[in-house]
């Protein structure tokens, strides 16, 4: 018997991976979808989350929410208390990701198990992938000059900043990578990039063309927005909250 698959609310990439589980023969029922076409007519549209409580497990959207209580529903017409959600759950699984510790604390007090996907290290590599790819195509598409020769900052050294340098690098880039911690400065060195400390970076920013940033903290700040190339381009790619101004 195939599963019974509840999915409330999400992105594009969740509307497509209801269409994968549908194409595999899952019956996939899902809530706040009233503004998207399914391709696959066995997709369920259910009206109300009576419909969909049912399910043996309930998918979410990536990230879960942007104002902190509600379900992040795009194509939905109605918001979704995530509270009510986690009252009124069958099943005790929901899948999701980039979930705060407001909502993980309030997950526990109703007995929610929640899989946080961008926890899982492996997914968030793969996921480091696309990312990187697409910031070097706004860069392309937004700038006069080629990333060829071009100096390229990334502040920041984690999954994304590794990624986007050895990708900016083939392209022929003149790569820099931002860190605070020495381990990082160290490995930095070690790729044969350009490391910079962060307590050192107000004196090197007027040289680059573009800036990648991947800190989910405030680093340009008003003092060394001031300090940039006035044709440089600054393309964020922190996660929630970014508090970096572009």
């Amino acid at each position: 018997m195939n599963n019974l698959i509840g999915i409330i609310g999400g992105d594009l990439r969740i509307a497509y991976l209801a269409e994968m589980l549908a194409n595999d023969g899952e019956n996939v029922y899902t809530y706040a979808f009233e503004k998207y076409l399914f391709d696959n007519n066995k997709i369920i549209k259910c009206e109300n989350l009576e419909e969909i409580k049912k399910a043996e497990k309930i998918i979410t959207s990536i990230p879960l929410s942007k104002d902190g209580e509600n379900i992040n529903a795009p194509f939905g017409e109605n918001k979704i208390c995530i509270e009510n959600i986690f009252k009124n759950m069958k099943t005790k699984e929901l899948i999701t990701g980039a979930v705060n510790n407001k909502i993980k604390e309030l997950a526990d007090e109703y007995g929610i198990r929640l899989t946080d996907l961008l926890e899982c290290e492996e997914l968030a590599i793969l996921n480091a992938i696309p990312t990187a790819e697409g910031a070097i195509e706004i860069a392309m598409s937004k700038s006069k000059i080629t990333l060829h020769d071009s100096n390229c900052l990334i502040l920041g050294f984690g999954r994304i900043g590794k990624i986007l340098a050895k990708m900016l690098t083939g392209i022929g880039a003149n790569v820099y990578c931002e860190a605070r911690k020495e381990k990082d400065i160290a490995k930095i060195n070690s790729y044969s990039y350009n490391a910079i400390y962060l307590s050192n970076l107000i004196d090197e920013l007027h040289k680059f063309d573009f800036i990648f940033n991947t800190i989910p903290y405030l680093i340009l700040d008003d003092e060394k927005l001031k300090k940039v190339n006035k044709n440089c381009i600054i393309i964020d790619l922190a996660s929630k909250p970014r508090r970096s101004r572009l």
